[in-house]
């Protein structure tokens, strides 16, 4: 890293002054090649944010995290407290993920795709922008005087960020107890659904304060992924960085002047125009090297691009680089560490794959019945048993039944009925009877092995002990 004398700005970060309070960042309107291309992502992934929970595939909710009800939609594919093993190694998948890309591109997460950065600096930021002014507009009109111009400007400002608030809250609600919810409590209104609709207001409020006053402090005090950058990110890393070999030259940074040769001079490329700082979203100066409040927006390497391309420098100066390939020329290659980062990942998503195609739309458990004793009459031996059906699907499986396969002369008696009828995400459970001829058995506890058909269709095997008598020598 570059040699910096004074790290004083360490000590502190960009949103609090020298008095502790709270210092309000106002930064200029980016744009750019890199600004244009995240508006599309961005605007794609709000898009897909909002479509998902009525999104439905087999009836199911495209992404649903019911953690109430503990039910669990991940693409399409149920998840219930059986299946919450597969919800954790999914889990587990997004943080080696997550983490493989903070490795190999530090916060690029954050810059382009985290929810907090694109609302607040594709939506709330943008219409702060057309309402207050650009920076200089926004700065004047805090210390402004409430006259009527402020006062127009901050209603108007405060009631659409409450209703985009109010939007973003009904779709985060939709997420956790269902779209079809969320729908019917409109139709119905908030009398019939008061518990619901407090939960609304409250996540309303949650996001009102977020966007409205606390914005980018999130990513600088709240959100713990900036400080694990101190661990993940190495010299490999390529990250949002000012190249201050070729910025400082040997006499360090100077504005620029015309008909000044910079190179015999000393002086770096970077002409000490500060644009870069005021374009930041979290009011840091990259030029002083990787800090936490960093989130990789680009907003700077646009800003200094236009800037370079003023002055009549190369382009670059701020740049998608890592700290080998700005100090030593060295290009970034594949590292190891990367490489056990994608095979960890690699197995994970075999293993995820793997389980999903082996779990069944119903899940059936069958249990002998604790501190029972078998029954032996007429040479038959039967153990009570209760079981439970659960139907992870939207469909309703109306002729669910058992079969004892191993040993094949087993034989089974449900508890008044003759076959179990399942409804769409519900359960069965009941009692049970198990008969096995005793000639057939080899020992007082014997495993057996119980089909679960649908009508004539197999779903699902299990197995579960059979207790006999004492086989003497």
């Amino acid at each position: 890293m570059a040699t910096i004398k004074d790290e004083s700005f360490r000590d502190s970060i960009g949103t609090i002054d020298k008095d502790g309070k709270r210092a309000w960042i106002f930064p200029k309107k980016p744009s750019g090649p890199f600004y244009d291309k995240r508006k599309i992502v961005s605007y794609l992934l709000i898009a897909f944010l909002f479509a998902a929970p009525f999104i439905k595939i087999n009836g199911n909710q495209f992404l649903l995290f019911n953690v109430i009800d503990r039910k669990f939609n991940i693409f399409g594919f149920p998840f219930w407290p059986q299946d919450f093993y597969l919800v954790v190694i999914s889990l587990v998948i997004g943080v080696v993920f997550v983490t493989l890309f903070t490795v190999s591109f530090g916060r690029i997460f954050c810059g382009w795709i985290c929810p907090q950065t694109i609302f607040m600096e594709m939506v709330f930021r943008r219409i702060e922008y057309w309402i207050d002014g650009d920076r200089g507009a926004q700065a004047r009109l805090r210390k402004q005087a409430w006259n009527g111009e402020k006062i127009r400007k901050r209603l108007l400002k405060w009631f659409i960020f409450f209703i985009i608030s109010f939007l973003i809250a009904n779709i985060f609600l939709s997420y956790i107890i269902g779209s079809d919810v969320v729908i019917q409590m409109m139709k119905d209104g908030p009398a019939l659904h008061l518990g619901k609709f407090i939960g609304l207001l409250i996540f309303t409020g949650a996001f009102y304060f977020i966007f409205t006053w606390f914005r980018e402090q999130v990513c600088v005090i709240a959100c713990p992924y900036g400080r694990l950058q101190g661990v993940l990110l190495d010299n490999k890393s390529i990250i949002v960085a000012y190249d201050y070999v070729r910025g400082e030259g040997e006499n360090g940074r100077a504005k620029f002047k015309k008909g000044i040769d910079r190179t015999s001079e000393g002086f770096g490329d970077c002409i000490d125009c500060k644009q870069c700082v005021n374009v930041c979203p979290t009011g840091i100066d990259i030029r002083n090297g990787t800090q936490l409040e960093c989130v990789n927006c680009t907003a700077c390497i646009d800003e200094c691009d236009h800037m370079m391309e003023s002055v009549g420098l190369p382009t670059g100066l701020i740049r998608y680089a890592s700290e080998s390939e700005i100090s030593e020329g060295i290009k970034t290659k594949f590292t190891a560490r990367q490489k056990g980062y994608t095979a960890v990942l690699m197995v994970l998503v075999t293993v995820l794959v793997g389980l999903l195609f082996l779990r069944t739309d119903i899940e059936a458990t069958i249990l002998r019945v604790a501190g029972q004793t078998y029954q032996h009459k007429e040479h038959v031996i039967t153990n009570l048993y209760t079981y439970k059906v659960v139907n992870k699907t939207m469909k309703d499986f109306e002729d669910v039944n058992f079969k004892v396969v191993e040993p094949a002369e087993g034989t089974v008696d449900l508890v008044g009925k003759t076959s179990i009828e399942v409804k769409k995400e519900g359960f069965a459970e009941g009692s049970l009877f198990i008969k096995i001829p005793d000639h057939i058995l080899e020992s007082h506890r014997t495993k057996i092995k119980i089909q679960v058909y649908d009508g004539d269709k197999l779903i699902q095997t299990t197995s579960t002990n059979f207790l006999g008598p004492r086989i003497m020598d």
